[in-house]
């Protein structure tokens, strides 16, 4: 195989919904260390482009830098903040953004990982599958996850639970 070929069939892209990661895995009892993580993207998945999707609250800036020291690209969405039973929330749903940035640059990559729980993404992974773009898709909690991403792509879910020895922050 040339170096060229070669370099193609491991350029893999990872699209990250932050909030259903992040609360997924709170879900279940743990943090993740996000350096770790991704390092496990890179070497299990040869993921050369890691985006994180999430959304701008501007007293989280260190964080945000943290996240890109880590290796990831941040795509930020505009948060609204919506008044619910419970009091207020900050909403900032990126959705969209996601499945935009898979799309732009479907011809960029090899295979492709979504990491979500979110069934409003189905539909991008039966398109990826279509054109055999999707490698993985990385929910976070083995329980807590929408049953059209079970029936889209069944065979290729791997949970974050199964992930936590090798990603876990340690306090």
């Amino acid at each position: 195989m040339n170096q060229k070929a070669k370099n193609k069939s491991e350029n893999n892209y990872a699209f990250i919904d932050a909030q259903n990661l992040f609360l997924g895995v709170k879900s279940a009892g743990w943090e993740i260390n996000y350096k770790y993580f991704r390092q496990y993207l890179k070497d299990k998945f040869s993921v050369e482009i890691a985006y994180l999707f999430i959304g701008y609250i501007s007293a989280h800036s260190q964080m945000y830098a943290k996240l890109q020291r880590a290796g990831f690209i941040l795509i930020f969405k505009e948060t609204l903040v919506v008044k619910t039973k419970e009091g207020e929330k900050i909403k900032g749903n990126v959705d969209a953004e996601l499945v935009l940035q898979a799309m732009i640059d479907i011809q960029e990559y090899n295979q492709a990982i979504i990491v979500t729980r979110d069934g409003d993404f189905a539909c991008l992974m039966k398109y990826l599958k279509s054109v055999n773009k999707l490698a993985k898709v990385i929910v976070p909690h083995h329980k807590r996850y929408s049953k059209l991403i079970k029936k889209t792509a069944k065979e290729d879910i791997i949970s974050m639970n199964d992930l936590k020895i090798k990603v876990e922050l340690k306090k």
